[in-house]
C-alpha cells in the first residue's frame, strides 16, 4: 500500500531506510581505509574506558609479597611443600621450603583491602582499586610469559592488546600516537623479547606502539631541520602523498599505502604537538613534587606516569609503562633476595603510580581512564636458595589490580590456596583478562577481529574466553 503523499510504499520506505544506513556504515569503513586513526564507535554499551595506562610490572612480581595475603605462610615457613613438582619454576636445583613475607601487612580503607607495606602510598586508593587474585598463565619463562600477556600467545608476531585496541577504537588524537610505550632506563635494558612486546604482528604496521626512550629526546627527529622551511616540509610531503596515492589500485596494498601516507602526516603534525606534550617543566610544582618528578629513588618512573596522564589529557588512546628491565635483578624477577628486589622497585614506582590516581581523579578523568597494573607472572610461596633468598616463577597465580574506567573500586576477584600457590576460585586466564580489558573500552573480544591466513583472527583466541564481569560497577 502506498503513501498518497510520499509516493512509495512502506515496504519502500524500509528498503530505502535500510540502504541509507548501509551507505553511512560504507562512508565510515571508507573513512577508516583513508585515515586509519580514525575514531571508532565502540561495539557495546557500557565500555567507559577511553584511555588505557597498564603499569607493567616487568620480570612477575611476588603475589604474596604484595596484594595477596597469606598469614598461613607464616605459620607453615621453612616446611617442605609436599607433592611439589621442582620443575614449576625455572631452577629446579634451588627448591626450598615454604617461605614467609619479609613484609608486613595492613588493612586499608572502607573495604579493609590486605597490603604489603611496599606500597604505602598506593594502598590509600584500594577503595578505587579492583584485585583479581586467581589469575595463571600456561608458561614458566620470560619471553613466551611476556609475550602471553601482551599479544594471547606464547609467540611472537602477534599483535599486542595496545595494537588490538588502537585497531577497534582508532585515535581521539590527530597529532600524537594513539599507542605509546615506555620502558626502563636504558642502563636496565628493554623486556626480554624487546618491540616484539608492542608490535603489530599482522595487524596494519601503523598500529603498533611507538616506543618513547627514556633518555634524550623521546622520538626522534621532533626538531625540523633549520634549513627545512615548513613551506618546503609540507610540498614535501604533498608531493609524497601524490606519488602514493596514483600507486592506489584497490590491491590488497592499498590500505598499507594509506596507513604510510598517513604516518607521514602523523609525524609531520607531532613536530608540533608532541615538544608541548612532554614538556614536564611546565606542569605547576605541586604536581611534580606529587609524583616524585626530582626524587632520586623515584624520578625517572615519575617522569613516566606524569607522561602518561598528559597522554591521556591529549587523547592517547593506551599507553604502556615498563617498571624493569631486562635481567633478573634488573626487574621485578626476584631470584635473589625478594626483600632488596621488591623493595627497591616498589619504591621507585609506589608514589608516582599513587599520583597517577589521584591526579587523573582530581581532573575528572579517572572513570574514563583505565589503570592496570600487573606482570607475566607471579612467585612461588617457596624459597630459592641462595645468600639472600628469593622466589622462582610461578605461572599457576599472580594477581592484578585495575584502578578507573568503569571497574569496581574495593573489589576482590577469585581466591588463591591457602599459601598463595594456585589459583583456585574463579580462576581467570590471560585470555580473560583481555577480554576484560577489551569490554572496559567498549570492544567485544568475539566481534574485533581482523582476517589473516584465511581465518578471523582475535587477541582472545578461541578457547572461549570469558569477560570479567563481576568486576565492573
Amino acid at each position: 500500500m502506498k503513501d498518497t503523499k510520499l509516493g512509495y510504499s512502506r515496504r519502500d520506505m524500509l528498503a530505502r531506510a535500510g540502504g541509507g544506513f548501509g551507505m553511512l556504515a560504507f562512508a565510515s569503513m571508507l573513512e577508516a581505509a583513508k585515515n586509519p586513526f580514525a575514531p571508532k564507535v565502540p561495539m557495546q554499551v557500557g565500555g567507559k574506558a577511553k584511555s588505557i595506562i597498564w603499569i607493567f610490572t616487568n620480570g612477575g612480581p611476588s603475589q604474596v609479597d604484595t596484594w595477596d595475603y597469606k598469614p598461613e605462610l607464616a605459620k607453615r615457613d621453612g616446611q617442605t611443600l609436599e607433592g611439589f613438582d621442582p620443575k614449576t619454576g625455572f631452577f629446579p636445583g634451588s627448591v626450598g621450603g615454604l617461605m614467609k613475607s619479609p613484609f608486613g601487612f595492613k588493612q586499608y580503607g572502607v573495604s579493609g583491602t590486605w597490603c604489603s607495606d611496599l606500597f604505602p602510598k598506593t594502598a590509600m586508593h584500594v577503595d578505587k582499586m579492583c584485585f583479581i587474585h586467581s589469575c595463571w598463565t600456561g608458561s614458566n619463562n620470560h619471553s613466551p610469559a611476556l609475550f602471553m600477556m601482551n599479544t594471547g600467545t606464547t609467540r611472537m608476531g602477534y599483535p599486542c592488546v595496545g595494537s588490538w585496541v588502537n585497531y577497534g577504537l582508532g585515535s581521539e588524537s590527530d597529532s600524537l600516537p594513539s599507542f605509546v610505550v615506555m620502558s626502563d632506563p636504558m642502563n636496565r635494558g628493554l623486556p626480554k623479547g624487546s618491540a616484539a612486546n608492542w608490535g603489530a604482528g599482522f595487524l596494519p604496521s601503523v598500529y603498533q606502539g611507538t616506543w618513547l626512550k627514556p633518555s634524550g629526546a623521546p622520538i626522534d627527529n621532533l626538531t625540523v631541520p633549520a634549513s627545512l622551511t615548513p613551506q618546503r616540509q609540507r610540498a614535501q610531503l604533498d608531493l609524497m602523498a601524490r606519488l602514493n596515492r596514483q600507486s592506489l589500485t584497490g590491491s590488497a596494498i592499498e590500505s598499507e599505502l594509506n596507513a604510510r601516507i598517513e604516518s607521514f602526516e602523523l609525524a609531520y603534525r607531532m613536530q608540533t604537538a608532541a615538544p608541548e606534550a612532554f614538556a614536564l617543566k611546565d606542569e605547576p610544582e605541586h604536581i611534580q613534587k606529587l609524583y616524585g618528578v626530582n626524587e632520586k629513588h623515584c624520578g625517572h618512573f615519575a617522569k613516566q606516569c606524569l607522561t602518561a596522564r598528559r597522554m591521556v589529557e591529549r587523547g592517547v588512546r593506551f599507553i604502556q609503562i615498563y617498571s624493569g628491565g631486562m635481567e633478573n635483578q634488573q626487574s621485578w624477577d626476584g631470584h635473589k633476595d625478594i626483600l632488596g628486589n621488591h623493595s627497591g622497585f616498589a619504591a621507585e614506582s609506589d608514589q608516582p603510580v599513587a599520583a597517577l590516581i589521584s591526579d587523573l581523579e582530581q581532573r575528572g578523568l579517572l572513570d574514563q581512564t583505565l589503570i592496570i597494573w600487573g606482570g607475566e607472572f607471579g612467585r612461588l610461596p617457596i624459597a630459592q636458595k641462595g645468600a639472600q633468598p628469593g622466589r622462582d616463577h610461578n605461572p599457576h597465580a599472580f594477581t592484578v589490580w585495575m584502578c578507573g574506567g568503569g571497574v569496581k573500586g574495593g573489589y576482590h576477584h577469585g581466591e588463591t590456596d591457602e599459601i598463595g600457590f594456585k589459583a583456585v576460585i574463579d580462576k581467570v586466564s590471560v585470555h580473560d583478562l583481555h577480554a576484560t580489558i577489551l569490554a572496559a573500552a567498549g570492544l567485544d573480544h568475539e566481534r574485533l577481529t581482523f582476517k589473516f591466513q584465511g581465518l578471523d583472527q582475535r587477541l582472545t583466541g578461541v578457547e572461549n574466553p570469558k569477560v570479567v564481569k563481576q568486576v565492573f560497577a
